[in-house]
């Protein structure tokens, strides 16, 4: 072997030994110790019992006697356990079961409108090539600092649209939202390669098709946090139901809800004027009770949405690539 030859094998050997060193020093700058570990696993506990011990203790006095609940005051071990919170909600029968329907309808449908107003909106002010990008951004801009009013408002969705007692009341208000736009419109920018669309486009696809087959999947983990949005937005609303339905037909949950509470309160505060037996009858009522029933009912069925959004976080942040 030649002096050359020798040189260059030890100069290999030593750029290799000098790559491991590096690649050593680096998996330990990266690694966490032990104690570390332990010290970030006992905090993210905590902070987790400190989240759900709270909602817990709410389903805990929901269950709770009144009586025992104004004599012992609150308590994770009730001294008497009591349904008579929930006995009253579902007093009011075929109502809530409505209530609830119109919810679920206004919820799914107003979810998939708007992220369908929302996405496309915001995909079509991240590209670059969409002549009118400017004027559109300044569109959605301004409603983010100017407001027309609520009496604008109401005069627009009754005398303009004729939307009053109707199921569009309660969606079309909530649909598109400035910050949701902002929000995606920044996810496409930075997540959406423009070497995808160029190809998707020399190969021929249409803007929708585009869209839908190949933006959408790389996307999901943006559009599943503006669906998080959309339908907590939705399933927690009432000022709509307050503003433009009077048909009892189309009352949403929250809105019986608090209708019902609003009812207990005032009859406990003028049992006086209806007699012994109004004095009896709101003695009986249960009104702290209540009001922990009624955030149970109205928030356990959207506790079950947060698996199926986070599925989607999970997928959709390995869906899509540039392949090399």
């Amino acid at each position: 072997m030649s002096v050359s030859k020798l040189k260059q094998y030890w100069m290999e050997r030593k750029q290799e030994k000098l790559l491991r060193n590096m690649e050593d020093q680096q998996s330990e700058y990266n690694k966490i110790k032990k104690s570390t570990n332990v010290l970030f696993n006992v905090i993210l506990t905590i902070l987790s019992l400190l989240s759900v011990i709270p909602f817990i203790f709410v389903i805990i006095i929901s269950f709770t006697d009144e009586e025992a609940l104004a004599m012992n005051g609150y308590r994770f071990i009730p001294e008497k356990w009591s349904l008579y919170a929930y006995e009253y909600i579902v007093s009011a029968g075929e109502n809530i079961l409505r209530s609830y329907g119109v919810t679920i309808l206004v919820t799914v449908v107003g979810t998939l409108i708007g992220l369908l107003l929302t996405g496309t909106y915001a995909y079509a002010l991240s590209r670059k090539t969409y002549a009118f990008r400017s004027f559109f951004t300044k569109v959605i801009t301004v409603p983010m600092l100017f407001s027309g009013g609520m009496i604008a408002n109401y005069l627009v969705m009754t005398k303009v649209l004729m939307l009053k007692n109707t199921i569009w009341a309660l969606i079309l208000p909530l649909c598109m939202n400035s910050f949701n736009v902002i929000v995606l419109r920044t996810f496409f920018k930075t997540s959406i390669p423009d070497s995808v669309v160029e190809s998707a486009k020399i190969d021929g696809a249409s803007e929708w098709k585009l869209f839908f087959r190949i933006v959408i999947p790389m996307a999901m983990p943006g559009l599943a946090t503006i669906g998080l949005f959309l339908t907590l937005g939705y399933w927690n609303d009432w000022f709509n139901a307050l503003m433009y339905i009077d048909n009892k037909d189309w009352i949403p949950l929250q809105f019986l809800l608090m209708q019902i509470q609003n009812s207990i309160d005032w009859l406990a505060s003028n049992k006086s004027m209806m007699g012994v037996d109004g004095i009896q009858a709101a003695a009986n009522l249960p009104k702290e009770t209540i009001k922990m029933a009624i955030v149970v009912i109205s928030t356990l069925p959207i506790i079950f949405a947060y698996p199926f959004f986070q599925r989607y976080f999970v997928n959709g942040l390995t869906i899509g690539a540039v392949k090399e």
